[in-house]
C-alpha cells in the first residue's frame, strides 16, 4: 500500500501595504457598494492609494440567486453611486456570457469510455450485451 503524500498549504499572509478599511453603502434597495479605504499598518490613513469601491448585486439563474461583484471606477462616493448602474450592467452581460459558455461546454464535452477507444476505434457493438 503506497503512503499517502500530504501536501501542505501556503501559509495565509496578509500583506501590510495592502490594508483597508471597509465601509458598507447600500439603498436598501437596489444594491451595494463597498468602500474600501486605504490604511498604513498603524492603522491611520494612506493617502498614496486611492479608495476602492465594489459593488455588488444578485442575478437570479434556474440555480437560485448568483452574487456578483464588481469594482467602479470613481474617484468619489457621489461617483460610484452614478457609475453604479453602468458597471452593474456589465458585470451581468460578461456573467451571463460565462454562463452560456459554461452550457456550451458542458453540451459539448464528449465521455470517452474509462479505459479509452479499443484498436481500431470500434467500440464493439451490434447491441448485444458483452458481460466482463
Amino acid at each position: 500500500m503506497a503512503e499517502r503524500q500530504e501536501q501542505r498549504l501556503p501559509e495565509p499572509k496578509m500583506d501590510p501595504a495592502a490594508l483597508y478599511r471597509e465601509e458598507v453603502i447600500t439603498d436598501r434597495k437596489v444594491g451595494t457598494i463597498r468602500v474600501l479605504y486605504p490604511l498604513r499598518i498603524d492603522g491611520s490613513p494612506d493617502p498614496g492609494r486611492k479608495a476602492v469601491y465594489v459593488g455588488e448585486a444578485q442575478i437570479y439563474t434556474t440555480m437560485g440567486a448568483l452574487p456578483l461583484s464588481f469594482e467602479i471606477e470613481a474617484g468619489s462616493l457621489a461617483e460610484a453611486v452614478a457609475n453604479y448602474a453602468p458597471a452593474a450592467k456589465l458585470a451581468v452581460e460578461q456573467a451571463v456570457r460565462e454562463l452560456e459558455d459554461m452550457r456550451r461546454q458542458a453540451a459539448s464535452s464528449i465521455v470517452i469510455p474509462k479505459g479509452g477507444l479499443p484498436p481500431g476505434g470500434n467500440l464493439g457493438g451490434g447491441g448485444k450485451i458483452q458481460l466482463p
